[in-house]
């Protein structure tokens, strides 16, 4: 079989994709195989194009709206929310933990759910206009109370939608363009918190007083009523499933099914029948390459938690409510640009490693410009800089997770869902880290920054020499030499073809894969 080298494994893309793998060929659908090599090129990229132009601009502005109405409440905040409310201490602060209470609780469930019906164009869009209500009913809150029990239920219908989305993408593309389509999806958040200074600026020097209602209560009726509105186009537009999408057709179906299957070497989602629940989710637990995903994510998305106050940290800047709800915009613009270019160069070069662990060293500089100068030039370009440089490793980050974790569906859905939910526990504590108290500077939350993007880079070397590690295994194995890791399956001679498939993914592999070629993307 045809071998890349130990020495090139960072730069191997398609190291699973061999066409010599014995068997490979004949494995796949008849219309398919019946393809010339020009054909099947012309219609793949045709497919490709489809599912972009339908799937991609919707899940980005549907990832604008969950972010918008997730975060709006900082804007809220500088346009008198707390003040009305008679809210004080750490009742603001409690207010926007108590949110990611319920949305950590439903992430695992929902993605399971979603596996398991294999309807997204149903379930993503129903969730949308539910949490747009919930979001616009946020404006008529009368008491802190009120407030809490509003976001409490926002959290639990908001967690289906970033992990979906990640399971649903993995669903459609190849590994090789999967980095890409994550960047571009997560560009929706960052987009989310340029428009919303925007948005928030505009609402509060336009709508202040309007029919009696101060400007945070129209910030949340103007932007809940936009996620209802959106969601519902949205039930006609985005695909379901590969097998399951009725606006292809039968040949495109096919393809779009064996694209998946002939990157890791095992088809992907067939059935709602084939889904469970638990096996599914103890595959994840009991796979020590999902916890070291964990921790690399994790420290990404607690560094990334200072987004969540960001109009508090940029009003550290001296500037008045308007003039730094604007300033807010550019830091998320840089950003944005900072992401799509990492995530093209890792697809580009197919390294992962690098685009994951560089981009926290150019954040941990940001946060000590911020702490050492309250000078407005310095602490302003670090702000441009820090969105970028947490949120362009992390990116990558999301999608290695869908390459190392690829087969069977059910334990990718749960694994994307718990390292998502789980790397969220930061965002509990977070807002007590950023007491008024504690500006302009923010010291002891930019030194908890500090220390979790060093976390990110400590274990995201950890898990690239374990997955070297099993890349070298799996090349002795093919070269008929014994390990621990293969042959004990290779050994199940009187196994059947699916009690061997449930050997390898007992010990962390992707089932049938490892007889075709499979290897992990480092």
């Amino acid at each position: 079989m045809n071998k890349t080298s130990f020495d090139q494994l960072e730069l191997v893309e398609d190291a699973s994709v061999h066409n010599s793998v014995p068997g490979k060929q004949s494995r796949a659908p008849e219309l398919v195989r019946n393809m010339t090599p020009e054909i099947r090129e012309k219609l793949e990229n045709s497919l490709r194009k489809k599912i972009d132009l339908r799937l991609l601009p919707m899940i980005v502005l549907m990832y604008i709206l969950n972010y918008l109405d997730r975060n709006n409440i900082a804007a809220a905040r500088l346009a008198g929310l707390e003040k009305d409310l008679k809210m004080h201490g750490n009742q603001f602060q409690t207010s926007v933990s108590i949110l990611f209470v319920g949305y950590l609780l439903m992430q695992v469930p929902s993605n399971m759910l979603l596996n398991k019906l294999g309807k997204p164009s149903l379930y993503l869009p129903a969730c949308m206009v539910v949490w747009g209500i919930i979001s616009g009913a946020t404006a008529a809150s009368q008491t802190f109370g009120g407030l809490l029990a509003c976001r409490f239920i926002l959290g639990f219908v908001e967690a289906a939608y970033f992990p979906g989305c990640l399971y649903y993408l993995s669903a459609w593309y190849t590994r090789k363009e999967l980095v890409k389509r994550t960047a571009v999806l997560y560009s929706g958040s960052l987009l989310s918190g340029a428009f919303s200074g925007l948005i928030a600026a505009g609402i509060t020097n336009g709508l202040n007083g309007a029919k009696g209602l101060s400007a945070w209560r129209w910030l949340f009726i103007v932007e809940g009523a936009l996620t209802v509105f959106v969601a519902l186009f949205t039930f006609f537009i985005i695909p379901d499933f590969p097998r399951t999408t009725t606006w292809l057709t039968e040949e495109e179906k096919q393809l779009a099914a064996w694209r998946l299957d002939e990157d890791i070497g095992e088809d992907d989602w067939v059935n709602s029948k084939q889904q469970t629940f638990l096996h599914g989710a103890k595959l994840a637990v009991k796979d020590p390459k999902a916890w070291l995903l964990l921790a690399t994510t994790y420290g990404f998305t607690a560094a990334g938690t200072v987004t969540t106050f960001f109009p508090t940290v940029v009003k550290g800047l001296g500037k008045n409510n308007i003039t730094t709800l604007l300033l807010t915009a550019p830091p998320y613009l840089i950003g944005t640009i900072a992401i799509l270019t990492n995530a093209w160069h890792a697809d580009k070069t197919g390294e992962r490693y690098l685009h994951i662990v560089l981009p926290p060293v150019v954040a941990i500089v940001s946060f000590i410009i911020a702490v050492t100068t309250t000078a407005f030039a310095p602490r302003y370009f670090a702000m441009c800089i820090m969105v970028g440089a947490i949120y362009s490793g992390y990116v990558v980050t999301l999608s290695w997770i869908s390459n190392v974790l690829p087969r069977p569906p059910a334990k990718r859905a749960a694994a994307l869902a718990g390292i998502n939910a789980l790397s969220n526990v930061c965002q509990i504590y977070s807002p007590f880290l950023y007491p008024s108290n504690d500006g302009p500077k923010y010291v002891k939350a930019m030194a908890v920054n500090l220390s979790m993007s060093g976390m990110s880079i400590i274990f995201g070397t950890i898990l690239r020499f374990y997955l070297v590690s099993l890349n070298k295994k799996l090349d002795r194995a093919d070269r008929g030499e014994e390990i621990d890791v293969v042959s004990e399956f290779n050994g199940a001679g009187g196994s059947d073809g699916e009690g061997r498939k449930r050997e390898v993914e007992e010990r962390g592999l992707p089932g049938l894969a490892v007889e075709r070629g499979f290897r992990f993307l480092v």
